[in-house]
């Protein structure tokens, strides 16, 4: 039997969460379950989490989406199976969180 990778640690970037930020779209760690925000968001905690913790492999959180990427290669990364959920919940918008994203978001994106 194959391992799965470690389950999500929730529904949101841990990190904007926790610092009342907001993100366009989201990124789980495959080797911690680590959910940070992706590069086009204002703090980029994926790939910060990345670089400080040396997880190199991260997928896409949203619904919908299936590829992996290996930020130390600069390039995609072969698929591992994941434990559920795949993804943040269809019901939770992007951007997000809910009540925290400013208006203007599109011109804050990178």
């Amino acid at each position: 039997m194959t391992e799965l990778a470690p389950p999500p640690s929730g529904t949101g970037c841990t990190e904007c969460l926790a610092g009342g930020g907001w993100w366009w779209h989201l990124r789980r760690c495959v080797e911690c379950g680590h959910i940070g925000c992706c590069d086009a968001s204002p703090a980029q905690h994926a790939t910060a989490h990345a670089r400080d913790t040396g997880h190199d492999v991260a997928t896409s959180f949203e619904p919908g989406e299936n590829w992996f990427w290996d930020y130390a290669a600069g390039a995609a990364a072969r698929p591992v199976p994941l434990s559920p959920p795949l993804s943040r919940p269809d019901d939770q918008p992007a951007p997000g969180p809910e009540g925290r994203v400013p208006a203007d978001w599109r011109a804050r994106l990178h």
